[in-house]
């Protein structure tokens, strides 16, 4: 090992083992500690509820990973990882039966919001159809580093992106399309008259159409694992189970990158209050089943769907989520739901099922909302509760227990508001590096923000090989 690395990084997540790959293979020296017994970070698969059901406690459903530019650009599928795709990517089911869907057909997609939206919902989304390397590219990215590779787009769909999804749906005159609208805006965990949370709808409603919603076989875990595959064999070293807590335990290097909160980077590399005004959003109440059979949704598209959204309406989506971030028990959930199992039988024994459901509530709040959300299952899946063998249920503040930087349990590592939403984890121009020459930071606190993809690793690992060629050329391995 040389005297000195170039580069140190804290935290084993998909963005920090992104980082540390995209350094390895320009020939850096780099180690990754994690506190973890193994990496993964929020891309983690473990058997919660009983043996032979393997549950993805964080992340699991990837439309943003199978479009990121960072992944693509790395040879994971070698090192393991094998998406796959469910007949439809998403359902919104409704009382009476019916469900809006989401898939690679725009025209499938588009008729199941009613033959007077169809057309809304095609002009919406056509200018950008078939261009989403470009779009992935100018916008998984700190949006003023750089020209734009497609300005043209880039401005046409910023445009729309910064609406709020309120704003942005009016085109649609019923409760279908502004439904499915509002529920993947709601992914922001904000309210869906927020800025900007229209461009969360529309990239999401773009990533279905253009690279589907899929699961990676075996789990998330096998995003984690084939990253840190693919680092080892670039020469970078891996060492679990190592807790930092001050910058002076780790070795001597050119650089330390953490992938963590904005908290506790300044706790650890004593940058005092730099990110004071940093803000957490709400957070989650997570359950993971164990189920003898699939879910018995009502809607018959919900059966083909890998992810199914239960609102249903906009209207009460927005009510959700309003209740979750100023504070209030959550009363009717929105819920964001998934059975990979339907499509990955190595996640669930032979006719057996996993299932895993979250809904919205405060920060930190440390209620138990099983029966709401139960209550909302059946509501579109009646008799659901007669299939349980087995739910491992998780609040705010086992959320944070898991995973540290889940800050009272916000998934988001960081509130989706205000100018929070653009200049995060605060106003810089180049947001990975920090007050400290040697210090920068890759989790999802920066941009592009939150989801497995990489991308904020990428940028800090770019931020960093700018910094090391200026200080000289690398110490090898």
């Amino acid at each position: 090992m040389p005297s000195m690395l170039d580069a140190v990084v804290v935290g084993a997540g998909p963005n920090g083992l992104t980082a540390a790959a995209e350094l390895a293979r320009r020939g850096y020296a780099v180690e990754v500690f994690e506190a973890g017994r193994t990496v993964g970070g929020g891309a983690r698969t473990e058997e919660l509820t009983l043996p032979g059901f393997r549950h993805d406690p964080c992340s699991a459903v990837h439309p943003l990973g199978i479009g990121s530019p960072a992944f693509d650009a790395m040879p994971l599928a070698r090192h393991g990882l094998q998406w796959i795709q469910p007949r439809l990517a998403l359902a919104h089911p409704f009382p009476d039966g019916s469900a809006a869907v989401l898939s690679g057909s725009v025209g499938e997609s588009a008729m199941s919001l009613g033959a007077h939206d169809a057309g809304a919902y095609r002009r919406l989304v056509a200018p950008f159809l078939g261009h989403w390397d470009t779009l992935a590219q100018d916008f998984l990215r700190t949006p003023w580093d750089g020209l734009p590779r497609d300005p043209y787009r880039w401005a046409r769909f910023g445009l729309d992106a910064i609406q709020p999804a309120t704003l942005l749906s009016r085109r649609f005159g019923g409760e279908k399309a502004r439904g499915l609208f509002a529920g993947l805006a709601a992914h922001a965990i904000a309210p869906t008259s927020g800025f900007a949370t229209g461009g969360i709808a529309l990239l999401f409603a773009l990533a279905a159409h253009e690279k589907g919603w899929p699961v990676p076989r075996g789990g998330s875990q096998a995003i984690s694992d084939a990253l840190a595959s693919y680092l080892r064999e670039q020469g970078g070293v891996i060492r679990t189970g190592t807790e930092v807590k001050r910058l002076d335990e780790l070795p001597p290097a050119r650089a330390y990158i953490f992938d963590t909160s904005p908290t506790a980077l300044a706790r650890i590399a004593g940058l005092g209050n730099t990110y004071r005004s940093y803000r957490y959003g709400a957070s989650c109440f997570k359950i993971d089943y164990a189920l003898s059979g699939p879910v018995p949704w009502t809607a018959e598209e919900a059966r083909l769907a890998g992810t199914v959204h239960l609102g249903p309406t906009a209207g009460e989506i927005d009510a959700a989520l309003r209740a979750a971030v100023t504070g209030r028990d959550p009363e009717v959930p929105f819920l964001i739901t998934s059975q990979p199992s339907l499509i990955d039988p190595t996640r669930a024994p032979e006719g057996k099922h996993v299932f895993w459901v979250y809904g919205h509530v405060p920060a930190g709040w440390e209620g138990d909302a099983t029966e709401v959300i139960e209550r909302q299952l059946e509501r579109f899946a009646p008799g659901f509760r007669d299939l349980v063998l087995a739910r491992a249920v998780t609040g705010p503040p086992q959320l944070a227990a898991r995973n540290a930087n889940y800050v009272d349990g916000d998934i988001g590592c960081g509130a989706f508001a205000g100018l929070q939403t653009v200049f995060r984890p605060k106003l810089a121009r180049v947001p990975y590096a920090t007050a400290h020459p040697a210090v920068f930071i890759c989790s999802s606190a920066t941009p592009p923000g939150p989801g497995v993809h990489g991308m904020s690793g990428h940028h800090a690992a770019k931020a960093v090989w700018r910094r090391l060629r200026e200080s000289g050329p690398s110490r090898g391995r």
